[in-house]
Parts: structure tokens; sequence; C-alpha cells
């Protein structure tokens, strides 16, 4: 979310999924922008929902220029300078993600995305509008402030070099055994101990069937880094793993590929039992196993107790996220972390993602 001054800009809303045209324009200013800050500005899910006709989104586009018929979304008469992406999912919050041109910035694109983001959460009485932003960037933190939002939760991304920093051995609780998940078996069983793993938390706890079938067909997705803990045949926790490519691998050296702790979730009837810390070092080891060298994590600020636990083991903190808000849900920064270690039990649980620049 870049700093910007005021330029008159054509905004077209879209609800439900982009054309696959409009899809590969937001593709490539997402790419454009990661290249020019080092930082990608939108996160998986955005990403995964361009296309996805169940996704409780609304698109909005941005082009410059006057204003243009509304059967004619921005984008296809004007290139198209700036995009958000925003889920309309909750009745109480819409969290968005943006992304303006790098070399269509300080025009007004940021600010009029924002209004125009304001203007969706205000359909409902009540509603606040949350804004990530990927890698706490200057010109996302001058942007907010001019438009009077502050920072609400921050989200750590971490890393360890598992060749200097071994896991620890898992350590199950006894009768648990672990296997590799089944594609077309186990999503059900998966989806239904991921929602009551993550019934507080408001992207991952809502994953659906879809959700979960895109990451499947995703090039990274790989069954063999899905582990799943049972005892006698019923689903206590799971641990799952992502590896990024070359190039695409942030924390790594030129070349190298990194793992990441993807998702770890634990049904609350096995909390207490240590299932988090086991199965986060089993997919450290998988990783290990797999000749990788970093792994990531992504972990909220607030949660000391997880921070902690993280830099025993030998993890660094190397980026951060920031969430911006209305002032009235200021500090301290607030939020259900990705990674939630609690006192009695190291439960890992990710996923959330993503204001982008």
């Amino acid at each position: 979310m870049p700093s910007d001054i005021g330029v008159p800009t054509s905004l077209a809303a879209v609800d439900g999924p982009l054309p696959p045209q409009q899809a590969d324009a937001v593709r490539a200013l997402h790419h454009a922008a990661a290249r020019h800050d080092r930082v990608p500005p939108l996160s998986e899910q955005p990403l995964l929902w361009l296309s996805d006709d169940e996704a409780p989104v609304v698109h909005l586009l941005a082009s410059l220029g006057p204003e243009q018929d509304a059967a004619a979304p921005a984008g296809t008469d004007a290139p198209l300078v700036g995009y958000a992406q925003l889920d309309v999912g909750s009745s109480t919050t819409v969290r968005a993600e943006l992304v303006v041109d790098p070399a269509h910035r300080r025009r007004g694109v940021a600010r009029a995305l924002l209004a125009r983001a304001a203007q969706e959460a205000e359909r409902v009485p009540g509603r606040r509008l949350q804004v990530w932003a990927h890698g706490d960037l200057p010109a996302a933190r001058a942007t907010a402030k001019a438009v009077g939002m502050v920072v609400v939760r921050e989200l750590l991304r971490m890393a360890v070099d598992v060749t200097e920093h071994p896991p620890a051995p898992a350590r199950l609780p006894q009768g648990v055994e672990v296997r590799a998940f089944v594609p077309g078996q186990d999503e059900e069983a998966w989806r239904r101990v991921n929602a009551r793993a993550f019934a507080h938390h408001p992207e991952q706890g809502r994953m659906t069937s879809a959700d979960l079938r895109a990451r499947e067909a995703e090039p990274w997705f790989d069954p063999a880094g899905f582990l799943l803990a049972e005892r006698d045949g019923r689903l206590l926790g799971s641990v799952w793993t992502k590896v990024h490519p070359p190039g695409d691998a942030p924390d790594g050296a030129p070349g190298e590929e990194v793992g990441e702790i993807y998702v770890v979730g634990v049904d609350p009837l096995a909390q207490g039992l240590g299932m988090g810390r086991a199965l986060t070092s089993l997919g450290l080891a998988h990783l290990r196993d797999r000749g990788l060298r970093t792994v990531i994590l992504y972990t909220g600020a607030e949660n000391a107790v997880a921070v902690h636990t993280y830099e025993r083991a030998g993890f660094t903190r190397t980026a951060v996220d920031v969430m911006f808000g209305p002032p009235a849900a200021g500090s301290p920064p607030h939020g259900t972390p990705l990674v939630q270690v609690n006192e009695h039990d190291t439960t890992s649980s990710p996923d959330d993602a993503t204001m982008g620049t």
C-alpha cells in the first residue's frame, strides 16, 4: 500500500470470479510489484480466489482516467494500475489486500482503493475494514497514517537452518500413529478437525472444500508432506508442509528450495497432550529429510510464548507483515496467530495470510 497523492482513478467492483483475462492482469500486476518491492503484495489466498466462484470476495480494479461504463470493468479499456480484494465473508470485518503498479504510485490509486473498500465495509453497520501489508514497507505505513489507520496486528515470519538446529525427536502420545494424507479420501475428516482446531481463527477456520481442492491442485502440493496423526482410526491432528521452489523462496539463498510449516492443527479434544510440538517436529524432520536446509513458519507477534518457543528451537525473525485497521482496534496488536503455542501444549495453528504494496 504505497503512499500517493490525489489523481482521479476509475474503479470497477466485481463480485464473483474474475474473467481469465482480468485474473491474468492481476497476477501480472502482483508479480511486477513483487519484483519491484522484493515482497509479494498479495498472499496465497487472494491469488487462489481470483477465479474461485465460491469465494466470498469483492474485486476492485483500478485504472487511471475518466469514469468508465459499469459494464466495462477497469482494466479492459485501460491498463490495470491497482487491485484490491475484499474478503466479505464476515459480518464484523472486511479484510483486504491490495497492490498498486510501481509505475503508477503516488497518484491516488491506493487511497481510491481504500476509500472504496471502506464503503464496502460500511454496507453492514459496525463492520470494520482491516488491511494487510506485506513486508511492513514505509510507503504502506505512510498511506495508512494518511487515511487514519493504525497497526492492529503483526505477523512474524521466522526461519531456521535445520542442519544447524535439527528438530527435536517427536514424542507422540501412546497409541497415536502417523501416516500421509490420501487425496480423495481424507479431505472431509481433515476439514472437520481443521474447523474445530481453528474455530477462533477468521481465515483458516472457514476453509472450504473448494479452498482445499485449490491447494491440492497447486504445483507445490505433496501428500507425502501432509501428515495425519490418528488414534484408533480417529484423526487427532495434522502437520502440512510446503516447499517453495527456487526463485520463489523466502529467506533462501539463490537457487535454494525453502520448506514451510504451512498448517499445524490439533483437535481441541486432543490438546494438552503435546501433539502440536510433536507434529511440528515431524514436519521439520520431513523437510530436512527432503534435503532442505531452511524452513520458515509464521506466528503472531503478540504470542510471546510461541515466539519464545521457536527462538529456543533456533528460529530467528526474518520479516513482518502488519495489519492496519481503525484506531479503536489498535494497540496492543491483537488477533489469532498462525502458529499458536500455549503453556499447556505446543499447538501450531497456522494459516493466514495477508495490505500489499
